[in-house]
């Protein structure tokens, strides 16, 4: 979410890369919230008064945060919760705009640069500079250590999605995603597989790596529509979507059906159809003839910033909402015939911000001069698989 939402008075929500705990930050500190029992319950896992936060990011299941306060836009500390410690901090040249972990890398997003950062002592290992301007901080990195990939906007005319080997070092590819710039992108858990969605959003698509379409959904008819969010599902068979409209929407991956477009045999009578009808009309028009959403919700009020994501809980596939006014929602999600989701519970996010412990200082590094302060935290990395 961007970094008004605090500034606004509402909360930044954020799931960690295996949909196991939220993280809610406000003008006072940031709770971290597990999902394990959501259905019933918001359990707090840890709370912390500290400086007002507009970016957290927690490791998977371990004690790592790494967060970043209104009052220091610039410095990304990197947090032990368990230990109640800072264990560095790092100094940019310019606001922080987004920040994400996985098990090998740090990535932090400024507005005309990237900094690539080694997990395990945090030390700089590549910058990726002058990008195209990037006001919002969009960026995603894949959550699998085989596949390690950095995506982020390659123009800012045309919906280009930049693909950077994040272990090797070095560009991978570019996707022509869209005729409009990007909005949102999200790898799929395997790192195989990106989604994007472009500044008009009315369509999503999904890409293998090497830049093959393999999927594409009409979100709806309805131009300026603003995504807020684009994720995969846990088990990748789903994608979640939600816009500044009250309608959030689950698209269904079947790839029974996936073909790469260039690979649909003329002899399948569906496909020469759709070949056959697609030529004689316009781009604009032969897109409609795609993929729709498999369900949907309606929330209760369009213009809110909300994070989506799909997980399973306690064995059961479940979509939840975490919006920025400080509402939780958990919906049961019709698998085998699709449409309306039915809610299961709301929460009070606002509810779990009992704030009561203060994380101790330590002395800051400039990220120019590449140097770390505080010791390794390796060991915490390792603790990434548990909770």
């Amino acid at each position: 979410m961007a970094r008004n939402d605090t500034d606004s008075g509402g909360l930044f929500v954020n799931f960690n890369q295996n949909i196991t705990s939220l993280a809610v930050a406000s003008k006072s500190g940031y709770s971290l919230v597990s999902l394990a029992s959501v259905d019933s319950v918001l359990e707090k896992i840890y709370s912390c008064k500290i400086d007002e936060i507009f970016l957290i990011e927690r490791l998977f299941e371990s004690s790592l945060v790494a967060v970043v306060s209104l009052k220091a836009p610039r410095k990304l500390k990197v947090c032990h919760f368990k230990k109640k410690s800072e264990i560095c901090n790092y100094s940019y040249s310019n606001t922080i705009l987004a920040v994400k972990l996985n098990r090998e890398r740090l990535v932090v997003c400024l507005e005309e640069s990237l900094y690539i950062h080694n997990i395990q002592d945090m030390k700089v290992v590549h910058t990726i500079r002058d990008t195209p301007s990037n006001p919002t901080g969009l960026c995603a990195l894949s959550s699998s250590s085989e596949h390690c990939y950095l995506a982020y906007p390659g123009s800012v005319t045309s919906g280009e999605v930049q693909i950077f080997d994040a272990i090797n070092l070095h560009a991978k590819t570019m996707i022509p995603a869209h005729d409009s710039p990007l909005a949102a992108i999200a790898f799929s858990p395997s790192g195989t597989e990106i989604a994007t969605a472009s500044e008009r959003g009315t369509v999503i698509r999904v890409f293998s790596l090497d830049g093959t379409r393999l999927f594409e959904f009409r979100r709806g008819v309805k131009r300026c529509v603003s995504i807020g969010s684009l994720s995969f599902s846990t088990c990748s068979e789903y994608l979640v979507c939600s816009s500044n409209t009250e309608t959030v929407h689950i698209f269904k991956l079947d790839r029974t059906y996936a073909e790469p477009e260039s690979k649909q045999s003329s002899d399948d009578w569906m496909g020469y159809l759709s070949k056959t009808v697609s030529s004689y009309l316009p781009t604009q028009v032969a897109n409609v003839f795609t993929g729709r959403a498999f369900a949907s919700v309606v929330l209760p009020e369009a213009g809110i910033k909300r994070l989506c994501a799909i997980a399973t809980i306690q064995k059961t596939l479940r979509l939840l909402v975490a919006s920025q006014d400080g509402y939780f929602y958990v919906y049961s999600i019709p698998q085998i015939e699709g449409g309306e989701c039915q809610l299961i519970k709301k929460h009070d996010l606002k509810s779990v911000e009992n704030i009561t412990i203060e994380l101790k200082e330590s002395a800051p590094a400039n990220i120019e001069e590449n140097k770390t302060s505080g010791p390794s935290y390796a060991s915490a990395v390792k603790g990434s698989e548990t909770q």
